[in-house]
């Protein structure tokens, strides 16, 4: 589907808590087949951008760094550190040895045409302060010695290394500059929508502006364009990351999460792409000149040696449409909108006029009948802690650090007796609880007494619940509860209760 959409490439992130679950224990089965993956791209004759990362972000659990690196010695993550370092090279080291074996890079005849070290870090290195510049440095010079015979790139990575690109993630990359002039302007993330976080409404960003963006982006000398993501997909497991980062990961794209096309935004893009085929040669080999044509209005043209002329011709006035004259010909523009023309004369697109058809998908519950009886086993279960993985503390411990990321729950309980006048007294306790995040579960004698959460903007949250004491022992049981963890900076996390 995306091929048909008019992609020549394929981007891919690499990852690292999905492979190697242990240090130096590698999984690449089943959906984390990443051999497969490659294979099935290359049969399908497009390209492919591998984002090792390893550091990916992308809303997924801990940003795809493994949780048991938290627990190496003396390791704080992403910066000038020397156990960090060492098991990042050894990660990227095991992902392009494993690409070298199956020769998919395109220096030996394969189809992988960049890669990708770090990610995002520009907008963290600061914080890290002289480790963090001395760390970037490094991760350059690290995946530059890996001898991949392709160009490596950092995205929103201010000062690379020589020999390192730097690039572009936004919803606008037409003004972007790589920081060196001989360096090709890449966009590695489009987002044709965004992620959604539970209690959120789902994010919806229309088609016309989506191609507005790529016609601006190629108008403006840009070189590669991917929509991060073309394809949406599902966190399956406990791969959300966040927090609260929904299972579903449509991210409203061309091709939602069930792999149907999204109309009209998939065949939209399809028409924007076959227009911007019809001007390659001249944008590769012609020169650019700006045109102004108004006050909010511009063209882009690129004339070459053979003779051919494209133009770009953009209003960016966002709420009134123009009409514009170019080489003695009158154009209309709508607002926030650009033309295509591959010979200078005639427009092919438009990216504000939609001539797809608008296909409008509803959930429709369907009744299953069992191809056999069911048989059904029903229990409840119990309050509290009831197995062996158990401990007595006189405090609340720290969600995270207790079960390492093995699970989402943690159980907190505790007793007291109360005396029997009183429940004669007329006082009413309130049990006040405050947390780091994300969700708890409050239970008096076996009886949900509430529930409280924080959201995807803050994940702390605190509340006061009035509970009904018993004269004689009373058992409070606190179920604690994570819902994906957030990206790693410096050391790690902290979740943990307040009573």
């Amino acid at each position: 589907e995306a091929k048909d959409g008019g992609a020549d490439c394929i981007e891919t992130y690499v990852f690292w808590n999905g492979h190697e679950t242990a240090p130096g224990k590698y999984y690449f089965e089943e959906r984390f087949d990443l051999v497969q993956f490659a294979r099935v791209v290359k049969d399908a004759g497009l390209f492919l951008i591998l984002r090792i990362g390893p550091f990916v972000a992308g809303e997924w659990n801990f940003g795809g760094v493994p949780a048991w690196l938290h627990y190496i010695p003396g390791t704080v993550f992403r910066t000038n550190n020397e156990p960090f370092k060492s098991h990042m090279k050894s990660f990227t080291t095991k992902i392009v040895d494993m690409m070298k074996k199956e020769r998919f890079f395109a220096s030996q005849g394969g189809h992988i045409i960049l890669a990708q070290i770090e990610n995002e870090y520009g907008y963290y290195q600061q914080a890290y302060g002289a480790g963090g510049k001395a760390y970037a440095m490094w991760a350059g010079s690290m995946a530059l010695a890996q001898n991949t015979g392709v160009p490596w790139i950092m995205c929103q990575q201010y000062d690379v290394p020589d020999h390192v690109i730097n690039t572009c993630n936004s919803f606008y990359c037409d003004q972007f500059k790589p920081n060196l002039p001989t360096q090709p302007k890449i966009w590695t993330e489009n987002w044709p929508g965004w992620f959604q976080t539970f209690g959120e409404s789902n994010p919806h960003r229309p088609p016309e502006d989506v191609a507005f963006s790529v016609a601006r982006f190629f108008g403006k000398g840009g070189s590669v364009q991917n929509y991060y993501v073309y394809h949406g997909g599902t966190n399956f497991d406990r791969t959300a990351g966040g927090p609260f980062i929904t299972t579903s990961y449509d991210y409203d794209a061309p091709i939602d999460e069930y792999g149907l096309k999204r109309f009209p935004k998939w065949a939209h893009l399809k028409e924007l792409h076959k227009s911007i085929k019809l001007c390659e040669h001249s944008l590769l080999f012609g020169n650019s000149t700006l045109l102004s044509l108004g006050p909010q209005q511009e063209a882009d043209v690129y004339t070459d040696h053979s003779g051919g002329c494209v133009a770009f011709l953009a209003n960016i006035d966002s709420e009134k449409d123009k009409v514009v004259t170019f080489r003695n010909r009158q154009y209309d523009l709508p607002a926030w909108s650009v033309s295509i023309l591959p010979d200078c004369k005639n427009v092919v697109f438009n990216t504000a006029k939609v001539r797809s058809q608008t296909l409008m998908v509803d959930m429709v519950p369907e009744t299953l009948q069992a191809s056999k009886p069911d048989q059904w086993s029903i229990f409840t279960e119990r309050i509290g802690i009831w197995d062996k993985n158990d401990f007595v503390r006189n405090e609340f411990v720290d969600h995270i650090n207790t079960t390492k990321d093995s699970t989402d729950y943690l159980w907190h309980t505790t007793s007291f007796d109360v005396d029997r006048n009183y429940p004669a007294s007329g006082n009413h306790p309130i049990l006040n609880i405050g947390s780091k995040g994300h969700a708890v579960h409050a239970f008096l004698n076996n009886m949900l007494i509430g529930s409280a959460y924080g959201n995807g903007s803050e994940s702390s949250f605190s509340v006061q619940m009035p509970i009904n004491l018993k004269a004689g022992k009373n058992e409070i049981a606190l179920l604690s509860m994570t819902v994906g963890l957030k990206d790693p900076i410096m050391n790690g996390w902290e979740l943990a209760l307040q009573v």
